[in-house]
């Protein structure tokens, strides 16, 4: 049966790394780029977060100009932001670009962060050479974002200096963007409950294992990352009908993620590893 594009609700993964890129020979099944989300909801375009993968999706998109699409960003550390500066369709002046972010706690806008890294001595030119329709909107964490028939719910997540997590819903299906976020010690955070609740996909930070966090010798507790163990817990107790582990440790090769895969299988058939490429049709 043919399918309608402009009824279509799909998401792919062009990032699915964390922290830093990682090119090389054993990473090339899942991928090396740094986070970055595509969604198309009918003939809406949504990307999430801007790490190196981002410049592979402003490559795909130029056949598809003029644009005009919306961002969303988690938070602004390096691997969320990293490819803005090599978005090819951002210096290009027929498209244009909604871009959606919160305030830091130190009063910095996605505008100035995004502002920020394209200056000496970190790149050669500032971003008003952006010759394409910039225009920034900043978010209230717990707000929601409507864009025509699409509903956006957003909740901070807990992740040291701030992040923010995003529930998208269109046509009666869901799915949840919740990157860089840990876990509760001895609970599950309300607000990823909420954001996830009863949700087609949820895509969950599973940087680490908990092995990995708990190590007694290099305990990742508190760098504000969680574990595929726990994602899956969440996705048990909100109901998640599919969950994709995300923002994978750079030092978790392509055998490595496999056996992740197996893990999280074991207990959550509808659980699976992201990978470069991977398309999820959600309707």
């Amino acid at each position: 049966m043919e399918t309608n594009p402009s009824l279509d609700f799909y998401v792919k993964f062009w990032g699915v790394r964390g922290t830093i890129p990682t090119p090389g020979p054993q990473t090339v099944r899942y991928g090396g780029n740094t986070s970055c989300v595509e969604m198309r909801l009918g003939k809406k375009l949504l990307i999430f977060d801007a790490g190196t993968g981002l410049r592979v999706l402003g490559t795909s998109l130029l056949k598809e100009m003029p644009l005009d699409a919306c961002m969303f960003f988690s938070h602004t550390h390096w691997d969320h932001i990293q490819g803005f500066p090599f978005f090819v369709p951002a210096f290009i002046p027929i498209n244009r670009f909604h871009i959606y972010g919160a305030i830091t706690p130190d009063g910095s806008t996605i505008e100035q962060r995004l502002a920020d890294q394209m200056v000496h001595p970190n790149f050669p030119v500032p971003m008003h050479v952006m010759q394409s329709d910039l225009k920034f909107y900043d978010i209230i964490p717990g707000e929601i974002v409507s864009l025509e028939d699409i509903k956006i719910e957003t909740a901070p997540l807990n992740y040291p200096n701030g992040a923010i997590g995003y529930r998208v819903t269109w046509q009666g299906h869901t799915v949840v963007y919740c990157s860089d976020t840990e876990h509760f010690p001895d609970q599950f955070d309300e607000n990823v409950l909420y954001l996830a609740r009863g949700a087609d996909v949820l895509i969950y930070d599973a940087t680490y294992t908990n092995e990995e966090y708990y190590h007694p010798q290099s305990s990742k507790v508190g760098w504000g990352h969680s574990t595929w163990q726990v994602g899956v817990e969440v996705a048990k107790k909100a109901g998640v009908k599919k969950i994709v582990m995300y923002q994978h440790d750079p030092s978790h090769d392509d055998d490595f993620l496999d056996q992740v895969e197996a893990d999280v299988q074991a207990v959550f058939p509808e659980g699976v590893v992201a990978r470069e490429g991977m398309l999820l049709q959600i309707n």
